[in-house]
């Protein structure tokens, strides 16, 4: 065939307009999923996938053109069809018709697409706040960032943290100030982002920022306010003291930074008596220090292999306390401090099994009360009281009482709020335990732990997609976050998506979340020796710490007497787990044997027992 009438041949049989045809309606396709999946939660690939399967279409449609032929009769090929019969005219005319309003509904869309309201340019879930919450940043909101570390003893990062997270602490609990929590303010530390980033991350409207460099006994401070949405430098300044004298500072800077903030919302500086009021509230909020600067170094050094959150810290970390104690037997927060991990031991640590557990649990115990007869309104002593008494006493009651009273002294303070979310969900009082949980997320927005409470609270009422969400969002901050993986997983679980919930599961690097979630799934899809499998390690790794999980196991599988058999043992091992019990989505199975009745009875849980 010579090429003119090759490309005559291509016009008569209407393979030019099916091709313009063609690529008109694909247009209006791929318009329609970008605009349409992202509304049903369609994942991206979904997109991608129309646009290839539509460039893979386009040279069958042309090979379709020009072998058939539509007739009146039906489709035809083209060598079948007499020349004097041929309909490629009035087919031509028809293409020619429905490219037109194709054309007309894909440029309304587009119009549609380019005069829409925009939104804001999508932010990673981890640092997504919404405008609103923009809008009402308080000007009495500030966040303490971690102080640089001049010292030429790089091993002394842990005093430039402790200086900071200790002006924090104070400036928490000051009537009015919203102050962001520790996790948040120093996750930015030795990040390049600017005052804006940090304040619209954290919500608030001001910066305090500084640096230490100590050098034998002597310590030299610079601290600055800033204005967060300007990067305007408020005021500044600069301490040069003896160690024994650096608790001064920190009452004087705390005292500062609340009358400039005060200051600015009076058109001044605060008058005479507003200073003495400020002076006494810092002097409440300070409670519970010491003038030994050696216990003082001691403690911050605590502080510091605290806040690592890993067994080997731990043990530094309950190490620096004692020597704080040691050195002032009158040391307060030193104490709580040494509760704090002591109780951190009884929530995750491995070794020394049911005998360490219970070591931990009598020096936790122990620790507590030797804070509270020094300083008996010490939040910090009074949160460790909290746990003990919700998560192995079961003192529902006491512990209320105990958050009831820390909560007044430390209102904004996250791990409080998360504790008191924990005793309302051990309540049933579900509603009340997401509230808590959402405050807890607002005050330490960038930490996952906050977030892990909240989803797993979403979950148990029954918001498995909202939980599934806020599950992402802990793994976006901290991927090796327990029960981050698996909390995805129990969603899926629950919506009975069986092979996602394994998949999501495997991921996670605590063996009790991973291999609950792995044995249940693996029981749901009828895999039986893959979830005994998963369930013999299960008890073989934590039966003496995660007792609980063994009994949910049993639980999901309908297996009532070894479910209560774990129960039980988890309630003699004062199993932190045993707090969800009215709320556990995997524990149904058990609600209609009578021996349930008794043993919500027995913790204390019964309806009648929590009025």
């Amino acid at each position: 065939m010579k090429s003119g009438n090759f490309f005559a041949e291509l016009k008569r049989r209407n393979v030019y307009k099916a091709a313009v045809a063609y690529l008109v309606a694909s247009w209006l396709l791929i318009q329609i999923a970008t605009q349409v999946f992202p509304f049903f939660e369609i994942p991206n690939w979904a997109v991608r996938l129309v646009i290839l399967l539509l460039i893979l279409g386009f040279p069958a449609a042309l090979i379709f053109s020009w072998a058939f032929e539509i007739t009146p009769e039906g489709i035809k090929r083209e060598s079948e069809i007499e020349p004097g019969k041929s309909v490629t005219r009035k087919t031509g005319r028809k293409l020619v018709g429905l490219t037109v309003v194709l054309a007309v509904i894909a440029a309304s869309l587009l119009l549609f697409q380019l005069v829409r309201p925009k939104g804001e340019p999508q932010k990673s879930v981890a640092t997504q706040r919404p405008e609103a919450a923009k809008a009402q940043v308080s000007p009495k909101s500030v966040a303490v960032l971690a102080f640089d570390n001049l010292s030429d003893d790089k091993g002394s990062e842990y005093f430039s943290d402790g200086i900071s997270e200790e002006l924090l602490t104070v400036l928490q609990k000051i009537p009015g100030l919203h102050v962001a929590a520790r996790t948040s303010a120093f996750s930015f530390k030795g990040k390049n982002v600017t005052a804006q980033e940090i304040g619209d991350k954290l919500g608030v409207a001001h910066l305090v920022e500084g640096s230490v460099r100590k050098a034998g006994d002597m310590v030299r401070i610079a601290a600055r306010l800033t204005q967060a949405n300007t990067g305007e430098e408020q005021w500044s300044e600069n301490y040069t003291r003896n160690l024994k004298d650096v608790f001064a500072v920190q009452t004087e800077l705390a005292q500062t930074i609340v009358e400039q903030l005060r200051g600015q919302l009076t058109g001044g500086a605060a008058n005479p008596t507003t200073k003495a009021d400020i002076q006494a509230e810092v002097r409440a909020a300070a409670k519970g220090g010491t003038e030994n600067a050696e216990a003082h170094e001691a403690y911050l050094q605590g502080r510091f292999f605290l806040n690592r959150h890993s067994e080997n810290e731990a043990d530094q970390s309950r190490a620096a306390f004692e020597r704080a104690t040691q050195l002032d037997p009158k040391f307060a927060l030193a104490w709580a401090g040494l509760a704090q991990t002591h109780v951190w031991d009884c929530n995750y640590a491995t070794e020394g099994g049911q005998k360490g557990f219970n070591a931990h649990l009598a020096a936790a115990r122990e620790a507590v009360e030797k804070a509270l007869a020094i300083e008996p309104d010490l939040p910090e002593a009074l949160f460790a009281r909290a746990m003990i008494e919700t998560n192995f006493d079961y003192n529902w009651k006491g512990a209320a009482e105990t958050l009831r009273k820390a909560l007044a002294l430390a209102p904004q303070d996250p791990a409080l709020l998360m504790e008191a979310g924990n005793l309302a969900q051990a309540r049933g009082e579900t509603t009340q335990a997401l509230e808590f949980f959402r405050r807890a997320v607002a005050s330490d927005p960038v930490n996952a732990q906050p977030r892990v409470f909240l989803a797993t609270g979403l979950s148990a009422a029954g918001r498995q997609e909202e939980a599934r969400t806020e599950y992402v969002r802990v793994i976006e901050l901290n991927p090796s976050a327990p029960n981050s993986h698996a909390g995805v997983g129990l969603t899926y679980l629950l919506e009975g998506k069986f092979e996602e919930a394994g998949v999501a599961a495997r991921k996670d690097a605590a063996d009790w979340a991973r291999l609950l979630v792995v044995n249940c799934a693996r029981w749901s899809q009828k895999r039986v020796p893959e979830s005994d499998a998963a369930l013999e390690e299960l008890i073989a790794k934590v039966s003496e710490t995660g007792a609980y999980q063994i009994a949910e196991s049993y639980a999901y599988r309908n297996d009532k007497d070894r479910a209560f058999e774990w129960l039980e043992r988890a309630r003699r091992q004062h199993d932190a787990g045993l707090p969800g019990l009215r709320t556990d989505t995997l524990l149904p199975n058990l609600h209609s044997d009578p021996r349930w009745d008794a043993f919500l009875r027995t913790m204390g849980l019964a309806d009648d027992q929590l009025k």
